[in-house]
């Protein structure tokens, strides 16, 4: 006999939230479920291993998009372990770009530490610049900030165009 449950209790059995639940039917990651006579949701047991795999997928990374591919390929009858494999490699290799960039901020990030511990806090004159942070004429050098080619500030983005998790 199928066991037949209410949101609620699919949620708690899968750890997610019934909001979340009801956004993944609406955005077509698990199918529209049955409706009983007063239209609460019906689901079946295998709504909560579909779950747990949407919830694995992107505790490892996966976008809700990716995920999607691969329930559509499932859905085909097709085999997803390539494909997961790309996903996979993919994020790999964003992952150790954005690791690099850390390396890289880290060690800009040191030098002007180091700097910062060398300056004489009575040379501090400007209201508006920390010359711990500025480098220029208020801080009464003129070397090239250590963040940025120009001296002024690097923005960060996290939707850089290395980032292909859309």
């Amino acid at each position: 006999m199928v066991h037949i449950m209410k949101i609620g209790e699919l949620a708690r059995k899968t750890g997610l939230t019934t909001k979340t639940i009801r956004y993944y039917e609406d955005i077509g990651l698990i199918p529209e479920p049955d409706r009983d006579l007063n239209d609460y949701r019906k689901y079946s047991e295998r709504a909560i291993d579909r779950l747990l795999f949407i919830r694995d997928a992107q505790a490892s990374g996966l976008t809700l998009t990716e995920i999607s591919s691969i329930l559509e390929l499932r859905e085909e009858g097709q085999g997803t372990c390539h494909h997961v494999v790309e996903l996979l490699e993919r994020h790999l290799a964003d992952l150790d770009e954005h690791l690099r960039e850390l390396r890289k901020t880290r060690k800009k990030l040191a030098a002007l530490t180091e700097r910062a511990r060398h300056l004489d806090p009575a040379h501090c004159t400007d209201p508006i610049r920390c010359q711990t942070i500025a480098v220029g004429p208020s801080s009464g050098r003129h070397h090239q900030h250590p963040f940025t080619s120009t001296g002024g500030a690097k923005k960060f983005s996290k939707h850089s165009s290395a980032n292909h998790s859309q």
